[in-house]
C-alpha cells in the first residue's frame, strides 16, 4: 500500500513537471480580463434585475 502511494507521487510529480503545459504570462492576463468582465457583466444584470423586481413589488405593495 505504501509502494502505491509512493508510485503515484512519482507519476504525479512527472506528469506536473514534464507533461503540463502552463499559460503565458499574455495568455494569464488575457483569461483574467476575460473573467473579470464577464464577472462585471453579470453583476449588473442580475443588479438591474433586482432593481426591476424592487420596483414591481413596490408597485404591489405600496
Amino acid at each position: 500500500m505504501f509502494k502505491k502511494f509512493i508510485q503515484n507521487c512519482k507519476e504525479s510529480y512527472n506528469e506536473l513537471v514534464h507533461k503540463t503545459t502552463w499559460p503565458t504570462s499574455k495568455e494569464l492576463t488575457s483569461s483574467a480580463v476575460t473573467v473579470l468582465v464577464a464577472s462585471l457583466m453579470i453583476a449588473v444584470v442580475v443588479f438591474l434585475m433586482d432593481k426591476c423586481f424592487e420596483e414591481i413589488m413596490k408597485l404591489i405593495y405600496p
